[in-house]
């Protein structure tokens, strides 16, 4: 239950956040947005090139975020099942090998200053590191350090998904955008780390 739970959960949360990212950056386009907006106050700032690059994240980060539930939580191991898994792995991981190399720009030019660069830099490597981890251990036949890295990668990949529920809040409490900004570069993703690195290690007393 408690599986299925957590399931429906993440799913529902990854959902919302491709719809978000859709009606934000699809409708309203990427001058509309909270960090757009923050950033055209800068008159040094021009908001091309850097809206394609940020296109080329959001979509391919939103596909990797949509698959992920699917990949994780999958019951049936039939023939087709297997092949369906390792089609929509490949695409996972070809997404976020396009999203982490377009995020490396990104991160670089990052608002809140060398603070939110570095978070979302280490974010970055991490992600991509994860995910290659993943890859590799698979290629070697490994499944159970597979799945535990594919873990890793993921909670990383839902990265965009806590930077949006944290942000409002942050923004709240601060008062400001930047500072809130500076905080999330790092809130987004450490602590999904922590606690999947807390998850695995339970796993591993229980199967002791």
């Amino acid at each position: 239950m408690m599986q299925k739970a957590r399931a429906i959960t993440v799913t529902i949360l990854a959902v919302l956040i491709a719809i978000y990212a859709i009606i934000q950056y699809g409708f309203f386009g990427p001058g509309m947005s909270g960090i757009g907006q923050f950033k055209l106050e800068s008159p040094d700032f021009t908001l091309y090139p850097w809206a394609y690059v940020l296109y080329a994240h959001i979509i391919t980060a939103v596909v990797a975020i949509v698959i992920g539930p699917f990949q994780i939580f999958r019951k049936q191991k039939s023939p087709a099942s297997q092949k369906m898994h390792r089609q929509l792995g490949m695409l996972y991981v070809v997404c976020i090998g396009i999203s982490g190399i377009v995020s490396v720009y990104l991160s670089l030019y990052a608002s809140g200053g060398p603070i939110a660069r570095t978070g979302f830099f280490a974010l970055d490597l991490f992600w991509m590191y994860s995910t290659y981890m993943a890859v590799h251990t698979i290629m070697k036949h490994d499944v159970r350090a597979h799945r535990k890295w594919i873990l890793r990668s993921y909670a990383l990949t839902f990265a965009a998904v806590t930077l949006r529920v944290y942000m409002v809040p942050l923004v709240m409490l601060t008062g400001q955008f930047e500072t809130a900004y500076q905080i999330v570069a790092w809130l987004c993703w450490v602590p999904n780390l922590i606690l999947i690195e807390l998850f695995l290690r339970k796993k591993k007393t229980l199967a002791r």
